[in-house]
């Protein structure tokens, strides 16, 4: 069967595509990453393509007079590059709503807490400061408002005494490495899918428990 073909946005360092890239090193895992692509010309994460053998493209934002003029290049290159899924890695553009309903059910975004809870971006800081006692990582559909589509798996740390926002930020990328392949897997293989305004597993992944975890110490 063949596998699907996934591209990658990014605009930083991409330590989630490099998580995403040991992944499909897998022989048995379902994906391949066609196309990494940034916003911005000097991202790390475009090293981390090269040396890994994966096409890369930068499409500056900064290039185009508007927000549907920028998308339209995006996904001119992404049809080009024959893709099936789209991950948002570390991407820092808000895509439009035609751009979410264009990729809808098929375009996955990962976010350093337990939403619905700290959408936005100073996440970890605004945990520290609100005094939560877990927090976590979420990987979602993306839809029309920042951080707010469906759920497809979470995965949970804790908040310990002493903690800063660095040392938060480092646990939970942890986790984010494990948890984004494991959902992207479950989404291309059919067992966890969008339906509505939710995500139904099949019945051996919920019995499984296979996208969240509890706590660790």
């Amino acid at each position: 069967m063949p596998k699907a073909r996934i591209a990658v946005l990014i605009s930083g360092r991409g330590s989630n595509l490099q998580a995403l890239i040991d992944a499909a090193n897998d022989p048995g895992f379902p994906a391949e990453i066609g196309l990494v692509i940034s916003n911005r010309p000097k991202a790390a994460g475009l090293e981390r393509a090269a040396k890994a053998g994966i096409s890369q493209e930068t499409i500056d934002h900064k290039d185009f007079e508007t927000r549907e003029d920028f998308e339209a290049a995006l996904n001119d290159a992404l049809k080009i590059a024959k893709i099936d899924f789209i991950c948002l890695a570390g991407f820092m553009r808000r895509l439009t709503d035609g751009f979410a309903s264009d990729w809808r059910g098929r375009l996955i975004n990962i976010h350093p807490s337990l939403l619905p809870a700290f959408k936005g971006l100073h996440v970890h800081e605004r945990m520290i400061e609100a005094g939560v006692k877990l927090a976590g990582c979420t990987v979602h559909f993306v839809s029309s408002e920042v951080d707010a589509g469906p759920i497809i798996g979470q995965a949970a740390v804790p908040v310990l005494p002493g903690d800063d926002a660095d040392m938060l930020a480092a646990r939970i990328l942890e986790q984010e490495h494990k948890l984004y392949p494991a959902c992207l897997k479950l989404l291309i293989e059919g067992k966890a899918r969008l339906s509505g305004h939710t995500v139904p597993y099949t019945n051996d992944v919920a019995a499984s428990g296979a996208v969240t975890n509890p706590p660790t110490t």
